[in-house]
């Protein structure tokens, strides 16, 4: 046995082929169990499918082998040495090519199939990656089958990394409730309320169902105590989990509103096309991502034309996001300004026009996305280092969650900024308050309003850009956040960019919460707008009323 320890897995495998006693053969495969080479599983496939054969040279050495690659004209091919997975080389040195005829199948029967199975079935147990290492463990633990505890055990005292020992720990009591013996099944759950992992629930269940048919208050009892540890633990990841959805919620309601807060709060021009906007500068991530890929074909108006793509590939295509977020950004501020230039610049003090100017524009802008890139919503694959997600203590951190909130802080901090610590920034500021004094200073009013105006749209196509990573893009897109985004500013106070950035967080934490506690999403939302009036009631002006020394604006 000493020996067989020190042999590679391919040189034990090699070995249990040239052993020709059958139980002999399965107490060979058997000290494959726990070692975590692939190439095994690999092995014993082609053994179950007699892939594998023994070459015999003429001086009698035989050599378990598996044919590899194409045949040639004879039916012959390469043979891998099952030892070392290297080129089997006749006497002068070359590679030699064989064919199934000239050679011995390896035999096999249901003892030693059912043997392989069990050392595949633990192979897993000894794999490179912890996360695999946790299926393969969790696998086995919910299986509950005594048989594999031995193994388990033994991986225990060799494992290293501690999520993965939680996980062994964990299997280990699981199987363990299935014991005969009540002093490990009490073992069992004082080890499962020490651990309080959300996914013994139903095991402890099952085993205090079981403990109390049998009349055995005392293993009951511990089964009460274990689950209620374990409720414990849910009732906290349910409350950091909501409060971290709440405040990323909060987040990517902020970047939405941000920049109605500009173009409402700031300029007091309602614009219903705000949200198309937002629907602007996700097409153009959708745009970017396909110049990245292979190209996009678009056919408007009848006419047909192709934006060739750069084929890029791996990192390189997944960089697609970073050169979308600026573009974005343009793209909307370009359409905005375009906007302010040709409809809204004639509408100033002029509330009522300018909604029903900026809700036509809002519909003739779905309609030319329709026309340009079809009524269906398109997919915005999420680079890969935005789709995975962090797990601390059950409460699950998903990336793209964690990229908005950052994401809003950064806005937040540019926004203020600009409004405070630059020129434009001062610009707008003496504009908003009072348009006729600065005018009167020298200001250029038109030229502030045009800026003021792009920055606002610019800022919602940002926001679109990081929405395309959380769902489809349509035409309609921007419809179903508009809603909200007024909401948000309103609430917030008219016109101030702390109060919004309260408000967001706030509707998106209570939002949150009441879904979490009425468990109804739709329920929820009912209850979140029906407090926004009632607060509205009280403070119509918001939670920060914007002071201003002019009293027509």
């Amino acid at each position: 046995m000493s020996a067989a320890a020190a042999d590679t897995p391919r040189q034990i495998v090699a070995k249990a082929i040239l052993t020709e006693n059958s139980a002999a053969r399965r107490e060979v495969i058997g000290t494959l169990v726990g070692q975590g080479d692939e190439s095994v599983a690999a092995l014993f496939t082609a053994w179950r499918e007699d892939a594998l054969f023994i070459h015999s040279s003429a001086d009698g050495a035989k050599t378990p082998v598996q044919l590899t690659g194409e045949k040639d004209s004879a039916g012959r091919q390469n043979a891998l040495r099952v030892d070392d997975g290297q080129l089997l080389n006749g006497p002068d040195g070359k590679p030699l090519r064989l064919s199934a005829s000239e050679l011995t199948v390896v035999q096999h029967d249901r003892m030693l199939r059912l043997s392989m199975k069990a050392v595949i079935d633990l192979l897993d147990l000894a794999a490179s990656s912890p996360a695999k290492r946790i299926q393969a463990v969790q696998t086995l633990g919910f299986a509950q089958d005594a048989e594999k505890l031995p193994a388990l055990i033994n991986r225990l005292s060799l494992e290293q990394d501690a999520k993965v020992k939680i996980a062994l720990r964990e299997a280990i009591a699981l199987i363990q409730l299935k014991s005969a013996d009540d002093a490990v099944k009490l073992a069992a759950l004082k080890e499962l309320k020490d651990l309080h992992t959300l996914a013994s629930t139903d095991f402890i269940k099952a085993a205090q169902k079981e403990a109390e048919a049998a009349k055995k208050p005392e293993l009951a009892e511990a089964a009460r105590i274990a689950l209620g540890a374990v409720e414990n633990h849910r009732t906290a990841v349910n409350f950091f989990g909501t409060l971290f959805r709440g405040l990323s919620a909060g987040s990517i309601l902020l970047v939405v509103a941000l920049g109605l807060a500009i173009t409402f709060g700031l300029m007091r021009v309602i614009n219903m096309a705000h949200g198309e906007m937002i629907a602007i500068g996700a097409y153009t991530t959708y745009i970017v991502q396909n110049v990245f890929g292979s190209g996009l074909a678009l056919s408007p108006f009848g006419l047909s034309f192709t934006i060739p793509g750069m084929n890029t590939t791996g990192l390189a295509y997944e960089s697609y996001f970073l050169f979308a977020l600026p573009l974005s950004f343009l793209t909307a501020a370009a359409v905005g300004i375009a906007l302010e230039r040709t409809v809204i610049q004639f509408l100033y003090r002029r509330p009522l026009e300018s909604l029903l100017a900026t809700w036509g524009v809002s519909l003739v802008l779905q309609q030319l996305l329709k026309l340009i890139f079809g009524s269906n919503n398109v997919q915005v694959s999420s680079p890969s280092y935005l789709s995975g997600n962090w797990t601390v203590f059950d409460v699950v951190f998903g990336w793209n969650r964690v990229f908005v909130i950052g994401f809003a802080v950064v806005i937040v901090f540019g926004i203020w900024m600009i409004l405070t610590k630059t020129p434009l920034g001062l610009l707008m500021r003496a504009v908003m308050q009072n348009r006729g004094m600065a005018s009167c200073m020298g200001v250029r009013t038109e030229r502030v309003n045009m800026m003021t105006f792009g920055l606002g749209s610019g800022l919602a196509g940002l926001a679109g850009a990081f929405v395309s990573q959380l769902g489809n893009v349509g035409p309609f897109l921007g419809q179903n956040y508009i809603v909200d985004c007024f909401m948000t500013v309103v609430v917030g106070g008219v016109g101030n960019i702390a109060g919004t950035v309260i408000s967001a967080l706030g509707i998106g934490m209570a939002d949150q919460s009441l879904q979490q506690i009425l468990g109804n999403p739709v329920l929820g939302k009912i209850c979140v707008l029906i407090a926004i009036i009632l607060f509205l009631q009280w403070r119509p002006a918001g939670l920060f009323v914007t002071r201003s020394r002019s009293l027509d604006e």
